[in-house]
């Protein structure tokens, strides 16, 4: 037996149960921070894309001005705005929710997830969007 463990032994139990709370609350603080690290990789992405977009079609404008590329460039700015929109507006809910969680956790509260997740939020509208750009594309 090594000697941490005997004064482990010595120790109350009490005592090695809030060490154990702290630990947990540790790991809960680094799974929140992960969730929005995680977060801010979507909404970059997201943005990304969006402006991408704008600049792909763009190009195509420029090399053959056709009535077609006109049309897919200024669908392109509408889809491409949403997206960067929905990025923003995501990062800022995020910022807003790691800020809740981590003042409940510090005061000793259980932070409880919400009814309705950010995450199937932005998944409807992502799904509307598409749903939008798709009927914009094929309606001819």
């Amino acid at each position: 037996m090594s000697p941490d463990s005997k004064v482990d032994a010595k120790r109350l139990p009490t005592e090695l149960a809030e060490d154990r709370t702290e630990m947990a609350a540790l790991r809960v603080g680094l799974a929140i921070d992960r969730t929005t690290l995680a977060w801010i990789r979507t909404t970059l992405g997201m943005s990304s894309f969006g402006l991408g977009m704008i600049g792909f079609f763009r190009s195509a404008r420029e090399h053959a001005e056709t009535p077609e590329s006109v049309r897919l460039h200024e669908g392109a700015i509408h889809f491409g705005v949403l997206l960067v929109s929905i990025g923003v507006i995501a990062s800022v809910l995020v910022a807003i929710s790691h800020l809740s969680m981590l003042r409940k956790l510090r005061a000793g509260e259980i932070p409880v997830p919400a009814a309705w997740p950010l995450s199937i939020t932005i998944c409807l509208l992502l799904s509307l969007l598409a749903v939008g750009g798709l009927w914009v594309v094929f309606r001819g």
